[in-house]
């Protein structure tokens, strides 16, 4: 899931930080993360919607290994590899995730009906639920189970994964994959022997991955991605050799926020850092939404509005003591002097346009209705005029 159109507005308004990858041009790394969930998906069911395709729980565990594999050879970690399949997650995914999941048996069910309704002769066996990928089920401890056989296996085999330090957190340990992730970065960060040079890999789909990397406020971080496709190419099977594979540099796009809200440094009342800049970009950023967090009313990505927030942003920090957060403490006064600015700008804007619309429907209502009573008025009239002229 995570942040709504995010990742290709960054692409688009920051287009060096998405670097795709070939073999030769693959910077080094120290530690390779992996998001699980989003390879696990990926391995178990197509994208497609066809009624008539089956996959055995075997078949998943080879697509699986394969990908992770593959991942480890492209990336080649040199000291720490992590795995993190979600664990149970807070009460407000868990109500968004219950309500995706009917929504996801409700249109298997009508995909097979279709099929039916079309005379389609489909196979004997179920087609597999992708409901099971969810802490706590059978499926979920095997793939644990073959996971850890997995590793072991690659280690005794393959000299590469031998001086690597390997972690595999599975679906028994509570929080999501990503946060699992960004908790043993922050507890990384805490050691005394850390070394704030490491480069970090992190593999995952979700857009709120940019913001836990930036939050690291790691100098070396990467984030990677499959390419995106959408129309009929999405419906054609890549193979794993031929799937292309981008690179989004957070150290690179630091720098570009940087840039962009450095020309205020000279208005504040107050020193400028750029990291605390940075804590406050991703903020505003959470207000167009993520999987905690339901959008303020029309702030939308692709009209345009996050930009519009950082105009905003820059605008009237100026005229404020601080920073909007210190430390994860959000200062209330700042942010409402925010909210106000978009209110008079955004909202009052988007009600206005909204009242003018109503205004236009409503009138075209009455229209129509006067319409109507006058042609009845005429119908009756001229009933009548027949009447008396028999």
């Amino acid at each position: 899931m995570g942040i709504p159109k995010f990742f290709r507005w960054i692409s688009e308004r920051y287009p060096m930080c998405s670097q795709l990858i070939t073999d030769n041009s693959i910077p080094e790394f120290d530690n390779l993360y992996l998001d699980m969930n989003g390879i696990i998906h990926n391995c178990s069911h197509n994208n497609n919607d066809n009624a008539h395709f089956r996959i055995t729980e075997e078949q998943i565990w080879i697509g699986v290994f394969n990908y992770i594999d593959h991942l480890f050879s492209k990336i080649k970690p040199k000291k720490f590899f992590f795995l993190a399949i979600d664990g149970v997650a807070p009460r407000a995914k868990m109500n968004q995730q219950r309500s995706r999941r009917f929504r996801t048996a409700k249109e298997a069910d009508d995909i097979k009906q279709k099929a039916l309704e079309k005379g389609e002769e489909l196979p004997e066996e179920d087609a597999f639920d992708s409901n099971c990928i969810t802490p706590g089920t059978d499926f979920m401890k095997k793939l644990t189970a073959e996971l850890r056989y997995f590793i072991s296996k690659k280690v005794s085999e393959d000299a590469n994964w031998r001086n690597v330090e390997i972690v595999l957190s599975g679906p028994e340990v509570p929080g999501e994959g990503e946060h699992k992730i960004m908790e043993y970065i922050r507890l990384a960060k805490a050691q005394p022997d850390y070394d704030p040079n490491v480069r970090h890999c992190l593999y995952g789909l979700d857009a709120d991955l940019v913001m836990l990397g930036l939050l690291s406020h790691d100098p070396h971080f990467a984030l990677l991605r499959e390419e995106v496709v959408f129309g009929k190419a999405q419906k054609k099977q890549k193979s794993l050799d031929n799937q292309n594979f981008y690179l989004m540099h957070l150290s690179l796009m630091r720098e570009y926020l940087d840039m962009e809200f450095s020309s205020v440094s000279d208005s504040l009342k107050f020193p400028y850092d750029p990291e605390r800049v940075l804590d406050d970009f991703i903020l505003l950023a959470l207000f167009v939404g993520n999987d905690f967090l339901p959008n303020l009313p029309n702030i939308h990505i692709n009209e345009g509005a996050l930009s519009l927030m950082f105009r905003i942003y820059k605008e009237v920090l100026p005229d404020c003591d601080g920073y909007l957060q210190d430390a994860g403490r959000v200062d209330m006064s700042r942010l409402q002097k925010i909210l106000d600015r978009i209110s008079v700008v955004i909202e009052k804007e988007a009600f206005e346009a909204e009242n003018m619309d109503t205004l236009y429907i409503s009138g075209k209502r009455e229209n129509g209705q006067n319409e109507r009573q006058l042609l009845h008025q005429l119908e009756k009239k001229k009933a009548k005029e027949g009447k008396l002229g028999k």
